[in-house]
């Protein structure tokens, strides 16, 4: 009795079954980010409730600086775009272009972050730490838990530019660069709801 295998059968089901993993874990993605939603409007939420409880201290028109805020915003959704580019190479199978777009991803997110962390150096020297009133303990949890997703982004964003060097294009490599678009898309639709709720509205 025979057992040979057809090589083309064998292939397409290997291919098939990569296809299946990768789907598979796109959409447990989806499912983590849905979790990231009630998260952050878990500390919207609160911020809401907070943001005029200032202790007879400093509000956020007396803190906030639109124009600064106003650099690391467009740091951020460039970066979106830049990862844009990255993916598009990655679907063409272009290795050098997809790791210098996703280089370019990480220097603009990490000028965001060197501002953010700035800012919030900025506002402790002055005084105005998260423990001075229930406002900037509101502040500084939600625009923190927004940098610490950034920050984590960046450090996977690092990993997979090396994965990419070393391994190439591979269907695994897509797949999670795929995971990593869905989630740095996600935290500047997060960030544009920040700067909007938190500075725009604060600043008033």
């Amino acid at each position: 009795m025979s057992t040979h295998v057809n090589p083309a059968h064998s292939a397409h089901a290997h291919g098939h079954e990569h296809h299946d993993s990768g789907s598979s874990t796109v959409l447990g993605f989806w499912l983590y980010l849905m979790t990231d939603c009630i998260l952050f409007a878990t500390a919207f939420a609160t911020y809401s409730v907070l943001f005029q409880n200032t202790a007879g201290g400093i509000a956020g028109k007396d803190i906030f600086e639109l124009k600064y805020v106003l650099v690391e915003t467009f740091a951020l959704l460039l970066s979106s775009i830049t990862y844009g580019f990255a993916m598009i190479c990655a679907h063409k199978g272009n290795k050098a272009g997809v790791i210098g777009f996703l280089l370019v991803t990480f220097l603009f997110g990490a000028l965001f972050i060197g501002m953010e962390v700035n800012e919030f150096h900025h506002l402790i020297v002055e005084g105005h730490g998260p423990n001075a009133s229930a406002f900037l303990s509101a502040f500084f949890a939600l625009v923190g838990l927004h940098g610490l997703h950034v920050t984590a982004g960046l450090l996977w964003m690092a990993v997979l530019m090396l994965e990419t060097r070393k391994r190439g294009l591979q269907p695994r490599t897509l797949t999670r660069l795929s995971c990593l678009s869905l989630f740095w898309h996600f935290l500047d639709i997060v960030w544009i709801c920040v700067f909007t709720v938190v500075y725009l509205m604060g600043a008033m």
